[in-house]
Formats: structure tokens, C-alpha cells, sequence
């Protein structure tokens, strides 16, 4: 991966003066090489990794697998499209295993997210089986931990 990129996934707040210090370049180098990553879609967002429980957020999410038949001449790539146009669903993504698709969906309830599955994916054409898995708790998002650790003020004692 380009070095820019990997700094961008790293940090996607540093800004041009850094990057451009980090890498040797100048802000302009920085900046062209920045837009032309998003005009050619290499770059497709920015986003925040939220501590959804300090933020108070009650949103549920889940974690979803579906095992689906694939349509003659285009394989998955209909149904997945068909898929996330839904705005509850955060992602999906094409599988190797059991199940085909894995999708991370959210909403307001447990009973809400049941509902999506139960009402639209489970009666949408070509899916087989479904296996839905509730998020209990996030440790570690994209490299980053999410809830850091206590630090033990106490002396440890080793015994001569």
C-alpha cells in the first residue's frame, strides 16, 4: 500500500504540513495526491471510531450471515446490491465459508434488527439461511482500542 495511504488509515486527521513532513513532500504534492486518490475512488470516505458507550449511544448492532443463491450471469453482486441499499445495513461483504454474505447492520432495538432480518432479508429472494449475532461489546475497531485498559496503581510484589 502507498505510504500516503497508510498514513491516511492511521490518522485521517493529519494534516498536508504533516504528511507532507512525514513523507518528504510538499503540502501541494500532498494535497494533489489526496484529490486525485478521491477523484479516482481510492479514497471513498472519512470517518470517526466512536466508544459508542461513552457516547450514550443505545443503537444495537449486529453482525449478520446469509447464505444465498447466487444468480446465473452475475453471481452475488445483485443480491449484495440489492442489499445495501437498506439504510440499517453498515457493510456487506462477499465470504468464503458457510455463509456468503456478512452483513453489519444497525438499529434502534434488538426487536428492530430482528424485524429487518425476519421481514426483508429472510424473505428476500435467492437468501437461503440467515444467522444473526448481536454485538455485546467492542474491544477494537480498525487497529484502534476502544476502551483502554485500567492501570493497576498497586506495587507488584515478586517474591525473592
Amino acid at each position: 500500500m502507498n505510504e500516503l495511504l497508510h498514513l491516511l488509515k492511521a490518522n485521517a486527521r493529519l494534516t498536508n504540513a504533516q504528511l507532507a513532513d512525514m513523507l518528504g513532500k510538499t503540502e501541494q504534492e500532498i494535497a494533489d495526491e489526496i484529490h486525485a486518490l478521491e477523484v479516482k475512488g481510492v479514497i471513498r470516505g472519512y470517518t470517526a471510531i466512536i466508544n459508542e458507550e461513552l457516547a450514550k449511544s443505545t443503537e444495537v448492532e449486529a453482525l449478520i450471515e446469509l447464505r444465498v443463491t447466487p444468480k446465473r450471469d452475475c453471481g452475488f453482486d445483485d443480491i449484495a446490491k440489492t442489499i445495501m441499499m437498506y439504510d440499517e445495513v453498515e457493510t456487506v461483504s462477499l465470504m468464503s465459508g458457510m455463509y456468503d454474505l456478512a452483513l453489519t447492520v444497525k438499529g434502534e432495538s434488538l426487536k428492530e434488527v430482528a424485524m429487518f432480518v425476519s421481514q426483508r432479508l429472510s424473505a428476500m429472494e435467492g437468501v437461503l439461511a440467515t444467522a444473526t449475532h448481536f454485538v455485546l461489546k467492542r474491544y477494537k475497531e480498525k487497529g484502534i482500542l476502544i476502551e483502554e485498559e485500567e492501570k493497576d496503581e498497586r506495587s507488584m510484589i515478586f517474591p525473592c
